[in-house]
């Protein structure tokens, strides 16, 4: 058995070219979200993963054997059910209220733009059917969220923020040359607060 001890999250880092020679493996939603599993690849290794507790692999994912091997980690098509808002009767804002109430129940998600899906759960499906949500069963790659503290989803699919919110100006003012004019702004006082009353004009 080859161990597999490294998870690269999408890939990051690797030449596209090795990334597409690597031996593959195709696992549904139940194994990915285990660190610990034993799983044949394309080539017909055997290999045991061995991750980090509370680890998540996603498709598009790549492990790294101990012999230094890519294997490259596609998510199975699986059942689950598509979740989208009444076309006829609906509004998009539909979504949310079924993510909303999904979410209270603490149901794995996948969130779309255009439609969410879960697990297969009859009486889930009840509760959105009766929200007037269209509800089918299909057979489709499925990528739940993660929590605000879980895996590497946001990176679960593979985004990475560099956003900085520091500001890159400083608020040091020298002092002004001899003769030069400055702008120094004043700030007007506050207006006196209006307070409704009789003869004040207000219509109420």
């Amino acid at each position: 058995m080859l161990i597999c001890s490294k998870l690269m999250p999408q890939g990051r880092g690797l030449a596209r070219v090795l990334v597409q020679r690597a031996s593959s493996i195709t696992l549904d939603w139940d194994t990915r979200q285990k660190s610990r599993f034993d799983v044949t690849d394309s080539q017909g290794r055997l290999l045991g993963v061995f991750l980090p507790r509370g680890a998540v692999v996603r498709g598009g994912d790549v492990l790294v054997a101990e012999d230094g091997s890519l294997v490259r980690v596609q998510a199975a098509p699986q059942a689950v059910l598509r979740i989208t808002a009444c076309a006829e009767h609906g509004s998009p804002f539909d979504l949310t209220r079924a993510a909303y109430h999904l979410g209270n129940r603490h149901v794995p998600i996948e969130l779309q733009p255009d439609h969410l899906k879960i697990e297969p759960d009859h009486v889930l499906a009840d509760m959105l059917r009766a929200m007037h949500m269209t509800v089918i069963e299909v057979s489709e790659s499925f990528e739940p969220e993660s929590g605000a503290y879980g895996d590497h989803s946001a990176s679960a699919h593979g985004h990475g923020h560099g956003h900085s919110h520091e500001h890159g100006h400083s608020h040091e003012h020298a002092a002004p040359s001899a003769g030069k004019r400055i702008a120094i702004p004043v700030r007007a006082a506050p207006a006196e607060p209006h307070v409704h009353g009789p003869g004040c004009g207000h219509g109420h």
